[in-house]
């Protein structure tokens, strides 16, 4: 058993290299190939530790020992003009993605009420309808155009505008104020406006839904629960900005590597068997939450990897390195939609708090996926591949934009 790693520190970010934007920074790589846990260091002084590993990864996320309390933390990434030294505050009401037991097991109770199984294939024609609907408007208004915002973004946008009860009309401030919240360029007061800006329009939406019951997931919670307008606020900010940005980065990072990959793609094309496996695939293959999430603090020493995490020390998850660890895929630099174990991919987390959402993410994409190469099987990049820019410093990854043409009729 270690008790230290005598290696110097890493610092985060770990840049990717412009000429592989699908594959981890090979920084990232050499690390899991030398050692799963690295040192890492924070820019408040802390040192902690880094995960490229697989197995260290999974134990790490689905032990009780380590918390999401962000009170806890150390700020793993720079940001501009974030003051220095301390730690966040405690996790505000509702948002449980940053609680442990008993406070997490009480919201994810209530919200895995909304997120059953059987609702979310209830949603499937209607998200078949606004993908339908998408790729008409996209046809008649003709090549070239921006994937992103004709497509990819406004899938997501629509089904988790309606999901949540939020009018679809105000997409594009979200939009907006998400964006500048994901971005590690912009500063931390920038980011705080735009929160408050999300949070103050989200709690004038939930005060109506008390004044006028909706039948939606918001509308559901204030007339089964006992949440308070806080809770419910907090609750619809997380799943509003988890359930778009997420899913559209995907949608548009991965019609970019299935056009870069043509053998690959002629086979999901040709045989619609392949999209389940194709999903699960290009999640595991691209694993976009790529920048310190997820992360962190261990609550007492715990042996993982053969190494002795201290209590109080940090832990950030390389996933990108996690998700193309050779120990548990074969090939795993290789994208193959036929992956039989691409489902065990962490991209989606582990343990209590993997995403509550992945269920109806794996739905839209399948769906959109499998319709967008359906209807135009001639589509392609409009320009050099070089010079599709990377959301590189943003928390997910993905494309600004993703130029697209392809025949017409």
């Amino acid at each position: 058993m270690r008790d230290q790693n005598p290696e110097t520190p890493v610092t985060l970010p770990i840049r990717r290299d412009p000429a592989c934007p699908f594959d981890p920074p090979p920084q990232l790589t050499r690390l899991r190939e030398s050692q799963p846990l690295t040192r890492l260091a924070f820019p408040d002084g802390h040192v902690g530790w880094l995960v490229t590993g697989y197995d260290a990864a999974r134990a790490i996320l689905s032990d009780p020992r380590f918390t999401t309390r962000p009170d806890l933390k150390h700020p793993p990434l720079p940001r501009p003009n974030v003051r220095p030294g301390g730690h966040d505050k405690p996790p505000a009401p509702g948002w449980f993605a940053a609680m442990d037991r008993p406070e997490h097991t009480r919201y994810r109770r209530l919200l895995t009420g909304q997120f059953t199984v059987r609702r979310m294939k209830a949603l499937e024609p209607h998200i078949a309808r606004i993908t339908a609907d998408q790729l008409d408007t996209m046809a008649a208004a003709g090549p070239p155009t921006d994937l992103v915002q004709a497509f990819a973004l406004p899938i997501p946008s629509l089904v988790i505008c309606e999901l949540l009860g939020v009018p679809y009309s105000d997409h594009a401030f979200f939009q907006e104020q998400t964006t500048v919240v994901l971005n590690m360029d912009n500063t931390e007061a920038q980011a705080m406006t735009a929160m408050g800006n999300l949070s103050g329009y989200l709690n004038d939406l939930v005060r109506q839904k008390r004044v006028t019951p909706t039948d939606d997931l918001l509308g559901g919670l204030i007339t089964e629960s006992d949440l308070t307008d806080e809770e419910l606020t907090n609750i619809a900010l997380l799943l509003l900005v988890a359930g778009h940005e997420t899913t559209a980065n995907m949608l548009a990072l991965g019609t970019f590597a299935l056009l870069q990959d043509p053998q690959q793609l002629a086979a999901f094309r040709a045989d619609t068997a392949l999209t389940d496996t194709a999903v699960e695939e290009l999640m595991r293959y691209l694993t976009i939450a790529h920048l310190a999430t997820p992360n962190r603090a261990a609550l007492a020493d715990v042996e993982i990897g053969g190494q002795v995490i201290r209590k109080g020390d940090m832990v950030v998850m390389g996933l990108p390195a996690v998700n193309r660890d050779p120990g548990q895929f074969a090939d795993p630099d290789a994208l193959r939609l036929d992956r039989a174990d691409a489902r065990h991919h962490l991209a989606f987390g582990h343990g209590v708090h993997q995403c509550l959402g992945q269920q109806l993410a794996r739905i839209e994409m399948r769906i959109a996926y499998r319709a967008l190469f359906d209807r135009f099987p001639t589509l392609r990049l409009a320009v050099p591949a070089a010079e599709v820019a990377m959301r590189e410093t943003a928390f997910v990854y993905g494309v600004w934009q993703l130029p697209v043409a392809w025949e017409q009729a």
